[in-house]
């Protein structure tokens, strides 16, 4: 690709992650061209249909979730690991409004541009969560298809205007539910007698 056609597809997909920001996965191509001050020819020259575009700007933070849940494979405690991915996660799919009902229809969707990514993004959760399970320190009647679900109903959440200011109390609510040792650990120690001062 010619450097000038690779600045101007650059352009578009920052313009795009501006605008479904904003407006949600559904804004019009033509009001993203207007944006990026092109023609909607040339929009489309770059990425021929929706989930193209969509593919080109969303597969970057797929990879990075993706790789930074192999890194936390491997370091710190698991339940640590699978809390601090999961909240990144959701913190990603709240930015681009809209997204998880795309990802949700992607991983049924074989042919799917979108496809890919998000199974390996799954598998990736699903990986962080198997470990949580072995080190008995998360729930073992989850899945990957259970994580991948909670992100996406914990995303939705964030979307809502009137319950975006409980999207991080909620959060806290999930991560602990799915936690057994820190349920387990909250209910025992309101169960304690209190130490008198």
């Amino acid at each position: 690709m010619r450097a000038d056609a690779r600045k101007n597809r650059d352009h578009l997909l920052v313009v795009a992650g501006t605008a479904i920001a904003e407006q949600g996965v559904d804004v019009s191509l033509r009001d993203i061209a207007r944006r990026a001050d092109v023609g909607l020819a040339t929009l489309l020259r770059h990425f021929p249909a929706r989930e193209a575009l969509l593919d080109a700007l969303l597969r970057t933070s797929f990879d990075e979730l993706t790789t930074q849940a192999d890194e936390l494979e491997t370091i710190g405690p698991p339940e640590d690991a699978l809390v601090s991915w999961l909240r990144d996660c959701v913190a990603w799919t709240t930015e681009y409004r809209g997204v998880t009902v795309l990802m949700a229809a992607a991983i049924e969707d074989t042919e799917s541009a979108l496809h890919s990514s998000c199974v390996s993004l799954r598998a990736a959760g699903a990986r962080l969560l198997t470990r949580a399970q072995a080190a008995g320190t998360a729930r073992t009647d989850l899945d990957g298809t259970d994580l991948f679900a909670l992100v996406a109903a914990l995303a939705w959440l964030g979307d809502q205007p009137s319950l975006a200011p409980r999207a991080g109390h909620l959060f806290e609510v999930v991560a602990s539910a799915i936690l057994v040792n820190a349920a387990s650990d909250d209910a025992e120690a309101g169960r304690r007698p209190r130490a008198r001062g």
